[in-house]
């Protein structure tokens, strides 16, 4: 059975750091393309990041540009995404999906506040 589990979120500061983690199992991770989405309090989903494969593509929305980086590393199964320069606005579950959107993990909330 596939699974995806995030962690690595919480309440930061604005202008702070975090980094999220995504541990998959129960599929062939090294081979599939990777995304993350979050969803804002009240709002529908967005879509944060993606990245291929062997790490070759990595896409963002143009909010998340030069702020957000995904990275994966296929030896441990495993999806990042690092954050910098945090604001409100990016207060959310975060997600991580397969790339099909066939697999969704349940998501790490991060508060972005003062």
């Amino acid at each position: 059975e596939a699974q995806l589990v995030e962690s690595g979120g919480g309440l930061v500061q604005p202008g702070g750091s975090l980094r999220l983690s995504c541990a998959a199992s129960g599929f062939s991770f090294s081979t599939y393309s990777m995304t993350w989405v979050r969803q804002a309090p009240g709002k529908g989903l967005e879509w944060v990041s993606s990245i291929s494969s062997e790490s070759s593509v990595s896409n963002y929305a143009d909010s998340m540009k030069g702020r957000f980086t995904i990275s994966r590393d296929n030896a441990k199964n495993r999806l990042y995404l690092h954050m910098n320069s945090l604001r409100p606005d990016d207060t959310a579950v975060y997600y991580c999906a397969h790339a099909s959107g066939e697999y969704w993990g349940k998501g790490t909330l991060v508060t972005v506040s003062s």
